[in-house]
């Protein structure tokens, strides 16, 4: 199948949709500058989109790699995770070749978001679709005279078939921040972490290449500019508040995000930042 990038209608939202070879596919949707979907060749959906997620713009898409900017969750005065996720972003570049396949997407400041945020930025967001690969890329360019600080995050939501029966290696020693225990500061100290309730982690510096792992199934992880990783399963309770999700939609995702969350980030005037993720069905 040759490499190719297609505009559909995805849930009523105008999409992109990638193709690579052997029949790897993702939709890129131009809310929220936001992956909503990755098929591997093996016909495997491999990211989780809540089957209550609302597609008019009036919340952010529950699912998929939403784009966390310029705040992470709520620490700070800004909306939760900012303001990039319901936001239109437009096609900034395209392109395919025999093993890949390439879309990015960007935003910049207007006046509704300089009422929030006094900054002057672009963002872009830019997805690689290869055979057994996905890669997301988020850009940010300060284009205003002075310094801003920023957190943010690709936070992205992976499909499991039961999420119990996972296991995630590669973060053994690290220290973390536990919002689901009052925000203590602990040390992970299992090889392979397993999800039996409510997880929201921030593991600080986290630097190693991550493994999950599910029956017969793999999938490599690895993120470079993003210096944390957060894990996030609302499980029963909090899922049951969560009206964009079934009852039991957390059984079926587990989100291990790519994010710069425990120090701001300081970007100069004229300065770029990036931060990738790096998906691999193994």
């Amino acid at each position: 199948m040759k490499p190719s990038i297609e505009t559909i209608d995805f849930h009523g939202l105008e999409a992109l949709r990638l193709t690579a070879p052997r029949g790897a596919s993702a939709v890129v949707g131009k809310l929220g500058g936001q992956v909503l979907s990755w098929t591997t060749r093996d016909g495997r959906e491999r990211l989780f989109l809540s089957e209550r997620a609302r597609f008019d713009g009036s919340v952010p898409i529950r699912g998929g790699i939403p784009v966390c900017f310029p705040q992470f969750s709520s620490l700070g005065s800004l909306p939760k995770h900012g303001f990039l996720r319901t936001r239109q972003w437009q096609v900034s570049g395209q392109s395919s070749d025999d093993g890949y396949t390439l879309l990015s997407l960007e935003t910049t400041d207007d006046e509704s978001t300089r009422a929030l945020w006094p900054h002057a930025f672009r963002a872009e967001v830019t997805v690689v679709l290869e055979e057994d690969r996905l890669d997301v890329e988020l850009s940010i360019d300060n284009l205003g005279p002075e310094p801003f600080s920023f957190t943010g995050a690709l936070h992205t939501y992976l499909r499991v078939v039961e999420v119990e029966d996972i296991a995630l290696a590669g973060l053994y020693g690290f220290a973390y921040r536990d919002a689901a225990d009052g925000d203590r500061i602990r040390k992970e100290n299992s090889p392979e972490l397993i999800v039996e309730g409510e997880i929201d982690r921030g593991y600080h510096n986290a630097n190693r290449p991550l493994l999950l792992q599910a029956g017969n199934l793999s999938l490599g992880i690895h993120q470079e500019g993003f210096p944390d990783v957060v894990l996030w399963n609302p499980w029963v309770d909090l899922c049951a508040r969560l009206p964009d999700m079934a009852p039991t939609g957390f059984r079926h995702m587990l989100c291990v995000e790519a994010a710069a969350a425990r120090q701001p980030v300081t970007l100069a005037a004229g300065e770029n930042w990036s931060g990738r993720q790096s998906l691999v069905a193994l």
